[in-house]
Parts: C-alpha cells; sequence; structure tokens
C-alpha cells in the first residue's frame, strides 16, 4: 500500500520517497588528516622559528663563550668555569647587583602602586575618559633618551628643578649623581614616570571585567572606596598584578639606558665615578664591549639570566600566596 502526504503549499497529495539507507560516511583521505592536524603547528611555527634563531641560539653561544678565554678578535683556551668564580670574587659585580636590586624595588613597589590607583581612578565615569587613557600612553611613546635628557636636566646639582622645589622646603641642594640613594631615587623617578601608564593600562583592561553588582554589594555594605579596591579589585585582577610584577622585575633587573643617560660623560657606562648606580647590564656591557673581554662578559650575561629567573619565580610564588 503506498503511503501519501500533503504539500502544505500545494494542496496536492504525492507518495512519500521510502528512506535512503544509511551510507558510510567515507574516511578523510591521509593527506587531509595531515593537514587538519598539522594546520595549528604550521601557524605557530614562525615564532619558534625566530625565537630559535634569535633566542635560543645567542643564549646558547654565550653559554659557550663563557667557557673560555676569549679576547677581542681571538678565541682562547676552553676554562671551565674559570670566569664564574672570577665574577663570584669580584667586588664590581656585588656592587652592580646591590645598585640593580636597589633600583628595582625603589622603581617597581611605587609604580605599581600608583598604577593600581590611577587604573582605579579612570575605572570611573568620567569626562574625556578617553582622552585621559590615551595621555597616561605618552611617556610610552616617548624616546627613551629624551627621558633620560631631561631627567637629567630635572635633576641638575646647580640648576636642576627638583632641587629648586627642595630650597622651597628648606632643604639645600642635593648632588644626585653623587651619592647612591639620591642617584637612585633620580634613576627610579625615571623609571616610574616611563611605566607607571603602561601598568595602569593593564590593570584597567582587568578591571573592566570586574562585575560591577560586587562593588554595589560593597557600597549597600558600607565600604569605601580604599576598601573596595583592595577587598575587591586586588583579588579580582590577581593575574594582570602577576604579569605586572614579572614583566616589572626583568625589566628592572635589566636596566641599562636609563642610568647610562643619567651619568653622562665619556666614563657613564661605569655608572658614577665610584660606581655608585652601575646595573648588572652596564657592567655586562663595560666587560664585553669596552675592555673586550667577551668570555668574562658572557659570564656575566649568563648570571643576569639565572638572576632574572630565581627572583622572578620567586616574585610570582610570593604574589600567587597574597590574599
Amino acid at each position: 500500500m503506498t503511503t501519501t502526504t500533503r504539500l502544505p503549499h500545494a494542496g496536492r497529495t504525492s507518495p512519500r520517497a521510502p528512506a535512503p539507507p544509511d551510507a558510510p560516511s567515507p574516511r578523510p583521505r591521509p593527506l587531509a588528516r595531515l593537514a587538519a592536524r598539522g594546520t595549528p603547528y604550521l601557524f605557530i611555527a614562525p615564532f619558534f622559528v625566530l625565537f630559535a634563531v634569535f633566542g635560543l641560539y645567542p643564549l646558547l653561544y654565550t653559554a659557550w663563550v663563557s667557557l673560555h678565554e676569549w679576547k677581542m678578535g681571538m678565541k682562547g683556551d676552553f676554562v671551565g668555569l674559570d670566569n664564574y668564580s672570577k665574577l663570584f670574587g669580584d667586588p664590581d659585580f656585588w656592587n652592580a647587583l646591590v645598585n640593580t636590586v636597589g633600583m628595582l624595588v625603589m622603581a617597581t613597589v611605587p609604580q605599581l602602586l600608583l598604577a593600581l590607583v590611577v587604573a582605579s581612578m579612570l575605572n570611573q565615569r568620567l569626562r574625556g575618559m578617553t582622552f585621559l587613557r590615551l595621555g597616561i600612553l605618552l611617556p610610552i611613546v616617548t624616546s627613551v633618551a629624551a627621558v633620560g635628557i631631561v631627567f637629567s636636566q630635572l635633576f641638575d646639582r646647580d640648576a636642576g628643578m627638583a632641587n629648586g622645589l627642595l630650597h622651597l622646603v628648606g632643604i639645600g641642594p642635593v648632588d644626585w649623581r653623587a651619592e647612591r640613594w639620591s642617584s637612585w631615587a633620580a634613576i627610579s623617578t625615571m623609571v616610574d614616570w616611563r611605566w607607571t601608564g603602561y601598568n595602569s593600562l593593564i590593570y584597567l583592561a582587568a578591571m573592566q571585567a570586574v562585575p560591577k553588582e560586587l562593588y554595589e554589594a560593597a557600597s549597600i555594605d558600607g565600604a569605601g572606596r580604599v576598601r573596595q579596591l583592595f577587598a575587591i579589585t586586588v583579588p579580582m585582577i590577581r593575574p594582570a598584578v602577576i604579569f605586572t610584577v614579572i614583566s616589572s622585575t626583568i625589566a628592572g633587573l635589566q636596566l641599562f639606558t636609563e642610568p647610562l643617560i643619567f651619568a653622562q660623560g665619556s666614563n657613564a657606562i661605569s655608572g658614577g665615578s665610584l660606581r655608585q648606580f652601575q646595573t648588572m647590564s652596564m657592567f655586562m656591557f663595560e666587560k664585553a664591549f669596552r675592555n673586550f673581554d667577551y668570555g668574562y662578559g658572557s659570564a656575566v650575561a649568563w648570571m643576569i639570566f639565572l638572576i632574572i629567573i630565581v627572583l622572578t619565580v620567586v616574585n610570582f610564588l610570593i604574589v600567587r600566596r597574597t590574599r
């Protein structure tokens, strides 16, 4: 018996066709399977190729050079870890390490706290918000050399604006380049001015994802702005905080241009007459490219690399456990 069905639009009946039997789905060809699985690796391959050429190879080659007595124009004998043992007994290296860590602390801590406050203010409803957000990016696009020259004038001993402001509150002039602490403060101010806006934007992007209901509930419970900042905002943007702490630590341990421009003179790479603000990067550059001791300079470079890894891991663990 033949069944019929009525077409709604035609008002006629037609015989129902029998359903075709289930046909087995064709198996993808080997080439198609290879393309499907290999395409993602192909897309990310350029990064790893560039990293291998410009990152991994120089790193390994520097390690190889650090194991030799390598002077300009000649490759000396294999000396093993002699360059590293010499480095541990070099007081100039420890002086550079203390300077670097000191300026890292003096620059990073206030920089991140100020960035958090600025981002919290930018997260409010204010007029001209786009202009304000773009304004804090201006220090990033400014040339580092220009920043160094301007701040060198501001912290000039005889005619600098910093000493002028101190004079207004009854404090005598400070020779900012002469002492360790004063030079650290001047260079840290330079670093803070340049990177606070960058970190503020990172915090601001993270704050945009925090639910507004949490702030409304906190306001109903009587929590003020400061309490909301540390009880709601900071815990909710912890991944962004971890990122900024790690990136600031790495940048601080590689500090080079700002103190070099601040030093001025033919011996600027020494970081002052008494090496009072010479960083590890400046010390490495001095040994490798002024004294042309590439083996010893490579050992310094590897020590900087290892110190960055250790301090980055320590910072990560501390920030992750902080509630």
